[in-house]
């Protein structure tokens, strides 16, 4: 009997809110990094195709497509590399945080 009331007990206890705000942030990153890795390349794309190759070097649009896609492809692993790094240093932390309980 006095097993049953201490596992009742247990399952009304709320859950650990580190994991749930540990999740959240987790959440909010991914979410941020995937918006990043669909507007920054593109905009990069038409904005330097258009106004840096086009307008500022006079390049025929033919040659605009070419360095523009360079840059949209430069700006992915730059991106890429920013999650990386932004979500190493979260890990490590969390796992500080945890090491110190």
């Amino acid at each position: 009997m006095e097993r049953l009331d201490k596992a009742a007990l247990n399952a009304l206890q709320p859950p650990d809110v580190r994991n749930e705000s540990s999740l959240a942030s987790t959440l909010k990153t991914l979410l941020f990094f995937t918006v990043l890795m669909i507007t920054v390349p593109i905009g990069l794309y038409f904005t330097t195709k258009s106004y840096v190759f086009e307008g500022a070097f006079g390049m025929s649009n033919r040659d605009s497509y070419f360095y523009a896609a360079i840059v949209a492809v430069v700006a992915v692993h730059v991106v890429l590399a920013l999650f990386v790094y932004v979500a190493w240093n979260e890990g490590s932390r969390q796992w500080r945080e945890g090491k110190q309980d």
